[in-house]
């Protein structure tokens, strides 16, 4: 798409032709994570602006667009052609555009003398975003409108569900036209992940019965680095397992995750600036906003992003002073080489250091590289490593561990809920909810108010326990034992979390009570489903030789987020009667995606 839809050039050291990108947010999110400005540029992307900004027509220059097909943008693109803002345009759509809005633009160019300018259409099908090479969230922009709190409203409209359902189905068709590959789809009954499996095959069946047109025939299934073979897709449903977005973890990425600002592989980290703030009425101390993008490029993240915190503190220790010292070994070189005099000795010594020297002085820039990637880890792991101790994170994690594979807890859970110096209001309540969810006998009602005096006192907002207790009342009235039967064990030996466990059963064919009923779609055949989870399937995929996974979901909340989209949830449900139509998708409507290669 970059190289104005055409094959890039064999030979790399060819001028590339200059052009200017135009982006909507979706097509800037869907770029940032994938390409720096400098591969942009590489790539002979002069500029890159968006669709809605003032852009100032450059008529000697190939324009590049990637947009949603929006009535909005398509507006937009109409008044680019009439303006006469470029050379050529290429003009490249997320998701597939309706022939109604390609007339729109048609019949703008013809009314701006611009139909030769319009050089190509194409339908990318990119409508996900690729954090990894085995990771992608669905959206960015406007993930609220499919987040957990939207699909499980007590008083969602079917018009609603609906948006939703299709919104989801077409960024996993645009998934797996990307992969090339038709996939076998397995999911639970009776939840949004079923729902979402029917509408997938059937927009899959629909495209492949048009042979002619069918995105996944011909010279479009080479595109897919698994067009060999058929992959699994399971579609699980959030409220399987509530606990595990709740889990205070304890590996590098998650915890960034959940304790820092990361999103679309960037952390922003506040920093302090200034002098010493004078204890008398002084000003406090201005803080600087600092962002890092964490890539597959940096070497030190792909190594230890799911490595335990304090082996990424080592780790980074031990870098550091690798640095220094090749650092002192320049310095001591460069000394040498300002030896002077006759001194033999010198001259020889300078004879035989002048080949280092030289081998050091090229290695340099890789040097500073080394030097900002350590910098940004520092910087990245001293924030986290604040949160920790101020928040006493390692109790929660160890505490959390034993409550989810059941061990002998070693403190009492009311101790750690009062103790004002462990943790915020919020990191409480995530523990006790934990407890809660997990718990194979449901505490009693006077235990149960004693543990929300102790919330209550320690500031918490009861807000999110409420949801959670009528979210399980109410599948529990619906005869389901969905919920509860998904939460027990939730961790075995092996500690594969339930996702993973459910990919094993369904991968090997396992027979499991877990997974027997799941429902079992193949668009082929004629007729006659967060970050914790993520690195706990990364685990299991390096366990199992010959297989690769593939992790998705609908959005990558953190346990913050989560919170409050339940507290939200329970402003919703009081005083509002379900709607008993939707009962077959309110066992949960957050769904989580995983795609494995068999």
């Amino acid at each position: 798409m970059l190289n104005l839809n055409a094959p890039p050039p064999k030979n790399s050291a060819a001028e590339p032709v200059w052009k200017v990108l135009v982006y909507d947010r979706f097509g800037q999110d869907i770029i940032s994570p994938l390409l720096a400005v400098k591969e942009l540029r590489d790539m002979g992307i002069t500029l890159h602006l968006l669709l809605h900004s003032d852009r100032d027509p450059i008529p000697d220059v190939p324009a590049i667009y990637f947009v949603m097909p929006t009535e909005e943008n398509i507006d937009r693109i109409c008044q680019d052609l009439r303006n006469q803002l470029y050379e050529s345009y290429y003009l490249n759509f997320i998701s597939a555009i309706s022939r109604s809005k390609l007339e729109d633009i048609a019949s703008s160019a013809l009314a701006a003398n611009a139909v030769t300018q319009v050089t190509k259409v194409f339908d990318q099908y990119l409508n996900f975003i690729t954090l990894e090479d085995d990771m992608f969230i669905l959206c960015n922009q406007n993930k609220e409108h499919i987040s957990y709190h939207a699909i499980n409203k007590p008083d969602i409209m079917d018009t609603d569900m609906e948006a939703i359902m299709v919104t989801i189905v077409d960024s996993l068709f645009c998934f797996f036209v990307t992969l090339g590959a038709v996939p076998i789809i397995r999911c639970p009954r009776g939840n949004a992940a079923e729902m979402v499996a029917g509408k997938l095959d059937k927009k899959l069946r629909e495209n492949l019965r048009d042979a002619r047109n069918s995105l996944f025939t011909g010279d479009s299934m080479g595109t897919g680095q698994f067009s060999f073979q058929r992959p699994l897709f399971v579609l699980v449903d959030r409220n399987l397992d509530l606990a595990t977005p709740l889990h205070h973890t304890w590996t590098y990425q998650a915890l960034i995750h959940d304790v820092l600002d990361f999103h679309l592989n960037r952390v922003s980290i506040e920093e302090t600036v200034g002098s010493e703030a004078s204890p008398a009425g002084a000003r406090p101390k201005k803080k600087n906003k600092k962002k890092y993008d964490l890539t597959a490029a940096d070497k030190f993240w792909q190594k230890h992003k799911g490595s335990p915190f304090p082996e990424v503190a080592e780790a980074v220790q031990e870098e550091l002073d690798t640095y220094r010292n090749q650092e002192e070994e320049v310095k001591r070189l460069k000394s040498i080489m300002g030896l002077e005099g006759e001194d033999e000795g010198a001259i020889s010594m300078l004879s035989d250091n002048t080949a280092k020297l030289t081998s050091a002085v090229s290695s340099l820039p890789e040097l500073l590289e080394k030097k900002r990637l350590i910098d940004l880890h520092t910087n990245v792991a001293t924030a986290v490593l604040d949160h920790i101790k101020s928040r006493k994170l390692d109790v929660y994690f160890e505490y959390e561990e034993k409550l989810m594979s059941k061990s002998t807890l070693d403190k009492s859970l009311l101790d750690i809920i009062s103790d004002p110096d462990a943790g915020t209001p919020e990191d409480k309540m995530r523990l006790f909810l934990i407890f809660y969810i997990t718990a194979q006998v449901p505490p009693s009602e006077g235990d149960l108010e004693q543990y929300k005096r102790a919330l209550q006192d320690t500031g918490c907002d009861l807000s999110p326990l409420n949801y959670i207790r009528q979210l399980f009342s109410r599948v529990m009235n619906t005869g389901s034992q969905f919920v509860m039967e998904g939460v027990k064990n939730l961790v075995l030996k092996q500690h594969n979390l339930p996702v993973t466990r459910i990919l094993d059963n369904l991968m090997d064919m396992k027979s499991n009570p877990e997974t027997d009923d799941y429902r079992y779609f193949d668009p082929k055949m004629l007729r006659g489903r967060n970050y914790i989870e993520y690195q706990n399937l990364v685990d299991y995929a390096k366990s199992r030789q010959g297989k690769r996974i593939l992790y998705g979901c609908s959005e990558l909340f953190n346990a913050s987020q989560f919170i409050k989209q339940c507290l939200v949830g329970l402003i919703m449900c009081v005083n509002t009667e379900w709607n008993h139509s939707h009962d077959v998708f309110g066992e949960g409507r957050h769904v989580v995606f995983i795609y494995c290669r068999r």
